[in-house]
């Protein structure tokens, strides 16, 4: 819940939202059948967690499997463009909005130019709005509003392009203040028209961003709770006579195994709580974050069904959901709202001026990409065994151990959600099949340039860091190097779950100090693990991703490393 001047920031976004009405909604090609006589029809395009995926992307990253079982391939930026252009022509009148995370944790050839190709992308593409994610303030807050606005950045310049121009559509982040004021610290929503009926959109990250982005960027913001936030700008669209309201929202949830596209095999949790907990005034919710796909309905709090979508990651798919609003109560008829996921298939012709974007970003990043950096000689994956550690995390935290030795380094921990893509075999690009890594890859795997730190924890602190794995919406297991084991009871009780820790054999003591080696998110408590707090005898380090490619280096036709050093108790 947000506190402090609440009235005088609501005062400011009635402001803000009465100059935005009498902006209109891109248009497609009249080619669907008419809406019903007194009706008008809407066609809401959806995209969450692009995160820079210009070309298409590898692996499991790269591929949707469908209702009958059968896998195909999907994403890129070309085919998007393609398939975008197709779901508009087929209505007369369609928006196309994003989710959050279209930026941050990118490939190489977006973030090295800190992700301007992704935005001059959905600039080409007529994006109208989005919700900004928690990945959009990874660079902080003074990046992201130059993201919106434009102009050259402040240390690197324009290396892209001579210039750069913005998004040209706001970023929404209706539950977030600046501190000092609790003032919007970004536009809450927008409205738009279709033949003359206003359309609003709500839009905002998950109250959780600044557990999971670097603290010094964001330092100035609140982020309230998302439900209070989506009710309150309700209530003000209601009031300005905007009644159709979507919500973009940067939350969802995971799915049960191998859940198609369009179905609702969610596991409930914080997005379908918001799902079914934000006003009725609210008709649809699009969602993003968890990177699953689904396909719901979900009741609000007066009995009445609305779409709760998302479509995957990385460009694989398109939300699309068709709106008939009534003209004289200006509300969805809801009976008549259709959603579906879309899959962004690569059967389709590409859109050459997208492909020419493309092609641009990754010759330019070609010399620095191309580089190669080490040699595998199988996939190695971020897919969690029944342990919870991954071939690659365990690959990770040898690499940042080996790499932090001269600060005494005895343990690493990778986390989870910095791990962003496989390292596949043999499809890298530099080796042409050969198993060789490059930059690019080892780039796409750790994107964030993290800084290594190591610091001193005892024995008991190490424990406490452990338990800390078992949150109270989440679970996100380290990646411990090579050498450190302990065993975990899935079914004893949160805080008391780690035994047998050791290292080398040799049991950890409690009071015993030893040195820990961690990147500087976790270091300063991102992903809920406080405890790294209490770490003493900080020492600095290299780039975690320079640690990364020097162990590939200095290791040649690198195997997947063993998942055994997290054992599960019977």
């Amino acid at each position: 819940m947000i506190r402090g001047s609440r009235r005088h920031g609501l005062t400011a976004a009635v402001g803000l939202l009465a100059a935005v009405l009498l902006t209109v909604t891109g248009q497609g090609v009249a080619t669907a059948a008419p809406a019903p006589a007194g009706t008008v029809a809407l066609r809401v395009i959806g995209i969450n967690d692009f995160h820079g995926n210009l070309e298409p992307p590898a692996g499991s990253s790269g591929r949707v499997v469908l209702a009958d079982g059968t896998t195909v391939d999907a994403g890129g930026a070309a085919y998007l463009a393609t398939h975008l252009a197709q779901l508009r022509a087929a209505v007369t009148d369609s928006v196309f909005v994003g989710q959050g995370d279209l930026i941050g944790a990118s490939p190489l050839a977006s973030a090295l130019f800190h992700d301007e190709p992704t935005i001059a992308l959905f600039r080409m593409l007529g994006m109208r709005t989005s919700a900004a994610g928690n990945h959009e303030f990874d660079e902080g807050y003074a990046e992201l509003l130059r993201m919106q606005k434009g102009g050259c950045h402040p240390v690197d310049g324009c290396q892209f392009r001579p210039t750069f121009p913005g998004t040209g559509f706001p970023y929404l982040a209706a539950n977030v203040t600046l501190k000092q004021s609790q003032i919007p610290a970004m536009l809450p929503t927008w409205v738009s028209q279709v033949q003359g009926v206003p359309v609003g959109y709500i839009g905002m990250p998950l109250e959780g961003t600044p557990g999971i982005v670097a603290a010094a960027g964001i330092k100035n913001l609140t982020f309230g709770a998302e439900i209070a936030a989506a009710n309150r700008y309700a209530d003000v669209l209601d009031r300005l006579g905007v009644k159709t309201i979507v919500l973009l929202v940067h939350q969802g949830d995971g799915v049960e195994a191998n859940n198609p596209p369009d179905a609702c095999g969610i596991v409930p949790g914080a997005g379908r709580e918001i799902a079914a907990g934000v006003s009725p005034k609210i008709d649809v919710v699009f969602a993003g974050h968890s990177h699953q796909q689904f396909d719901c309905m979900v009741n609000d709090p007066a009995g009445n069904p609305r779409p709760y979508i998302q479509a995957a990651a990385f460009g694989r798919m398109l939300s699309v959901v068709d709106l008939t609003i009534d003209r004289k109560t200006r509300d969805v008829v809801r009976s008549a709202t259709v959603a579906t996921n879309h899959v962004v298939t690569r059967t389709v012709t590409p859109d050459p001026a997208a492909q020419a974007l493309v092609d641009d970003a990754r010759t330019k990043a070609a010399p620095i990409g191309n580089r190669p950096v080490g040699t595998i000689t199988a996939d190695i994956v971020r897919a969690a065994a029944p342990s919870g550690e991954s071939p690659l995390g365990n690959l990770i935290a040898d690499s940042q151990l080996e790499q932090t030795a001269a600060a005494t380094a005895q343990i690493a921990f990778m986390n989870p959600g910095g791990v962003r893509a496989d390292l596949t075999f043999p499809s890298s690009t530099a080796g042409e099949g050969n198993g060789v890594v490059s930059y690019a890859e080892a780039f796409t795997v750790q994107p964030f340039g993290n800084v290594m730190t190591t610091l001193t924890l005892t024995g008991a602190q190490l424990k406490t860091v452990l338990e800390q794995q078992w949150q109270p919406t989440v679970t996100r297991m380290l990646a411990p190097s090579q050498g450190f084991t302990y065993t975990y009871g899935p079914t004893l009780p949160v805080g008391s779950r780690v035994t047998n820790m050791a290292l080398g054999g040799t049991p950890i003591a409690p009071d015993t100090s030893y040195r820990v080696s961690v990147n500087n998110f976790l270091a300063d408590g991102g992903d809920g693990f406080a405890g790294f707090t209490a770490g003493t005898d900080r020492t600095g380090g290299v780039v975690d991703l320079d640690a990364f490619t020097a162990y590939l280096t200095a290791h040649p036709n690198v195997a997947p490393p063993a998942t055994n050093r997290i054992t599960v108790a019977g």
